[in-house]
C-alpha cells in the first residue's frame, strides 16, 4: 500500500519540531500572520509559548538560541518572524501574563 505525501502545516511542523527538541510540558504555537501585511493563509508569522525543563540554568539567549536551532529549517524555508517566550515549569506557574503580540506597522 503506498503512502501518501502528507503535507503538514507550518504550525504543525513548529509543534512537532518543538516537542522533539525540548519536550515542553506546555506548548503553544499561535500564527500570527493574519497580523502582518502577507497574503491570506500565509505562515509566516508565529508566536511560541513553551515551557520546558531543558531552560533550567539557561538565560533567555540560550533558551532562544535553542528554538532557533530546532526550527532552523524553517526559517530557511520562510518563517520569517518568531515571538518566543519562553518558561521553565517554575516560571510558569506564577506566569499569569504572556505578552499580547503587537500589530504590524509595514
Amino acid at each position: 500500500m503506498p503512502i501518501e505525501n502528507i503535507v503538514m502545516s507550518v504550525e504543525q511542523i513548529i509543534t512537532e519540531k518543538l516537542t522533539a527538541a525540548l519536550s515542553p510540558s506546555h506548548l503553544e504555537v499561535i500564527n500570527e500572520s493574519h497580523n502582518h501585511h502577507v497574503p491570506p493563509n500565509s505562515e509566516t508569522h508565529f508566536k511560541v509559548i513553551i515551557t520546558s525543563s531543558e531552560f533550567e540554568g539557561k538565560r533567555l539567549i540560550g533558551r532562544h538560541r535553542a528554538v532557533n536551532e530546532a526550527l532552523a529549517e524553517e526559517f530557511a524555508r520562510g518563517l520569517h518572524a518568531l515571538s518566543m517566550h519562553t518558561y521553565t515549569p517554575q516560571e510558569w506557574l506564577v506566569e499569569t501574563d504572556v505578552p499580547v503580540s503587537p500589530k504590524c506597522k509595514g
